[in-house]
This record gives C-alpha cells, structure tokens and sequence, in this order.
C-alpha cells in the first residue's frame, strides 16, 4: 500500500499523500493498536515531505524537447542510435590491488619512484575525458561513464592512471548536460577505488578559461583531491612558468601527485626549427624539476610528435633526470601517434597516452589495443590482456552512437597529416569542423 501511495504522481496540493506517507510509516501505526486520538498524539505525521515528483519532471521534460527541441544545441542532424551499449561480464568480489593502492601507502614521492620503477610501459587511459572531447564534444554522461566504471576497475588495475575529469569536461557537464562534475567525481571514485584518477589542470585558469585568483585555485585542487582525485597535470598551454608554478604549488599543497605538463610544439627533429629547440624543451624541463613536479610530462596536444623526434626529445630528457618518470600524451590526427609513442618508449618513457581502440585516433589519442598488441612479448609488455580490451571497445563503439549529433565523423572521416602544418591542437581541430559546418563556411558565399 505505502509503495501504491508512492507512485501516485498526483500534484501534492490536491492530494493528502504525504500525510498518508507518514501514517504509514508510523511505529505505532504498525506494531500497535490506534484509537481515535493517535493523530492528535503524533503531530509529527504533519511533518509534510516534499516529493521529488520525478515521473511529472520527467514528462515535463519530454514534452519540452519534442515542443520546442534539444535543450543544448545540436552540430548535426545525425539520430542518436536506439542501441544501448551491452555490459561485458565483471567478476564478482573486490578488484585487483593498482597503483592508487601503492598512492595510498607511499604518497606522491612513494608512488612516484614505484612508476620509474616498472618493468614494462605504462598507460593511461584517456577514454573516460581527452578521447571524447576529442571526438564528441565533450558531451558523454555520468551515466555511460558509471556502466563501464566497474569492468574497468577489475580488468585494467595495472593501468598508471585514468584521465576522466578537468580539462573541458567541468563546463561542460554543468553548462550542457546539467550535470554536477563534482557528484561525477565521487561516483566514479566510489567505483574504481584501486585505479588513480587524473585530471587537466590549466595552471591559474584551474578548469575556466580566465585566471582566478590564488585562492580560489587552491580551494579547487583541495577539494578536488578530497572527493577523489589524485595526479594533476598542470600546464599552461603558452608554456608560461608563473601560472604553471602556481597550479604546481597547489596541487601539491592539495596532496596531490604533480604531473608538470610542457606543451610540446615545432618540430625538435628538424635543424631548421630553431624557435622550439631540444635546448629550449630541457631548459623548461630544468625548472619544472626544481618546482618539485613527481612526473615531468610531454604534452604533445596537436599530435605533432614523429618517431625520429620522439626519441631525440625522450632519450635526451631521460639522461638529463634519471629518476624522475615521463610521461608522454599526444592526439593521433596524422596517423602517427601508435608510432611515436612506442618510439617514446623505446626511448625511456614510462607512460603513454591512449583511448580504447573505438574512441582512439584521428583527433584522439593512440590505440589501446595497437599498443598493447605491439608492446606484448617484449621488454615493453603492459600486462595488460587484449581481450579485455577488445570487451571494452566493443563497449565503447555501441556507447558512441548514443552521441551521432556530436560526433566529430560527421564533418571529419579520418585524421589528416596538414596538423604538421597547421599546428591546431586536437580538440580545437573538430571543434572548428563543427564550426565551419554550422556557419556554412564551406561552399557557402561570404555574405
């Protein structure tokens, strides 16, 4: 009867359900007799709670969108597909101890010196943020991300990180997908507790796009880390040390594992290119070591990095420091990020970048699958078993097509080799496809 009450969606001011409610749920309603007094004893039940009335919400909504169309705007006409993505089977019980296990008892400096020391090449998986602001504007939800959280945690513990917050993911939950990014967080924490999670932190813009004052930026990072982040990469994408040294300074404070990001342009391979030089890359990396960064990263954001220059830039930074782990990102828009990556780490890089193979290359980053494919049997091995991840692709390529609107396939069919020329970064590089789709820049006269 209480469950009956429950789902009646009648509106509360016509109705005395919440009243009932109470009555229902009354101690001595239920394991005593009643008399003609026990409402005048038990004022409590007067005590009316609010519903959330979420099924006449939810009709509202729906009404709304078919009235008057999507709430956030759409770059295409593409449907959505009606297929929802079938889960890949996930063992019962706790996961596999990971990394954040060893963050956890060691801290930052512990956790540190135990990636420098793996045999094998490490990876994060960028699936669950770079990969689909890369090709999908951003716009995947909390919902997709939590169905696949849990076989994530349990076939892929060995994996150094998984980037799934910061960077344009915080606007964007809020401003389209009317989504708390900070209830996100917590969700994902609470269902992968044995991988660490990492975020783009933009220096003194934090995740905005203006700077913010110090404070603020430190309250972010330690709240950040509170509700379960754990290595923040830090760049500034001018490479301009005092906002870098600031971002650095508070996540650090937060608890944080500091990943100093240098934000790799030009070409170091070719003699002629003397403005971003192999000199000019070791000198920013001198200073980021002196600030106290845990993890130096390459952060290769318009996929410019060949293999001949991946090795120059690596095995120079190698014997510079030692001891200190590299990390290498870079997006696949010319084809060859699998290439440099492993050259990378032939090189001496302890991590690379990559998304699952269905949300990997042209604007994205490299392919999980290539690389573990590539890297197995040999000195490289990432331990980390192919068909797991063929289940998490195969995941992934069905979720995709929840979001055909923003998918950056419509405008763009494969990655395209002028990147060296143009420079533009990854996600940028989709995003002004759209443009130019929306506004009619392409075979349309100027007005």
């Amino acid at each position: 009867m209480f469950q009956g009450i429950q789902i009646r969606q009648e509106p509360l001011w016509c109705t005395n359900i919440p009243f009932l409610q109470n009555v229902l749920s009354n101690h001595q309603f239920l394991h005593s007799t009643v008399d003609t007094q026990f409402i005048d004893e038990n004022q409590e039940l007067f005590n009316l709670k609010p519903t959330q009335n979420r099924a006449q919400k939810l009709l509202h909504y729906l009404g709304h969108v078919m009235v008057n169309g999507p709430t956030t705007p759409l770059p295409v006409k593409a449907k959505p597909s009606s297929i929802d993505p079938v889960l890949p089977p996930v063992t019962m019980g706790d996961p596999p101890l990971g990394f954040r296990d060893v963050l956890l008892r060691d801290g930052p400096e512990g956790f540190a010196k135990a990636v420098r020391a793996h045999n094998g090449l490490l990876l994060m998986d960028t699936t669950f943020r770079d990969a689909h602001q890369s090709l999908l504007a951003t716009r995947v939800r909390t919902h997709d991300l939590k169905k696949i959280s849990p076989f994530v945690s349990h076939n892929f513990s060995n994996l150094y990180s998984l980037e799934n917050w910061g960077g344009a993911t915080f606007d964007v939950a809020m401003r389209f997908l009317s989504e708390c990014p900070w209830k996100r967080l917590q969700e994902l924490r609470a269902l992968i507790p044995n991988v660490p999670f990492q975020m783009l932190l933009r220096g003194a813009n934090a995740v905005g796009y203006t700077n913010y004052p110090d404070n603020a930026v430190f309250k972010f990072c330690e709240v950040a880390k509170e509700n379960g982040m754990d290595i923040f990469r830090v760049f500034d994408s001018l490479n301009y040390l005092p906002n870098m040294l600031l971002g650095m300074e508070a996540a650090g404070s937060a608890g944080g594992v500091v990943e100093a990001a240098i934000s790799y342009t030009g070409d170091v391979s070719d003699p002629m290119r003397q403005k971003y030089s192999l000199d000019y890359y070791l000198k920013l990396a001198d200073e980021l070591v002196k600030a106290g960064t845990h993890i130096l990263c390459i952060k290769d954001m318009a996929g410019l990095l060949k293999p001949e220059s991946s090795k120059l830039l690596i095995r120079a930074l190698r014997e510079r420091f030692p001891d200190v782990p590299i990390h290498v990102h870079s997006h696949d828009t010319a084809g060859a990020a699998v290439a440099a990556m492993l050259a990378c780490a032939e090189a001496g890089a302890d991590v690379v970048d990559v998304a699952v193979d269905s949300m990997a290359g042209m604007t994205s980053q490299p392919s999980m699958g290539a690389i573990v494919a590539c890297a197995k049997g040999t000195k490289l091995d990432t331990g980390i078993a192919l068909e797991k991840v063929y289940d998490y692709s195969e995941y992934w390529e069905v979720a995709r097509g929840l979001y055909a609107p923003f998918d950056c396939t419509a405008t763009m069919k494969s990655g395209n080799a002028d990147v060296y020329e143009n420079e533009i970064p990854g996600g940028q590089y989709t995003n002004l496809h759209f443009q130019a789709h929306t506004n009619k820049l392409l075979g349309d006269l100027i007005k």
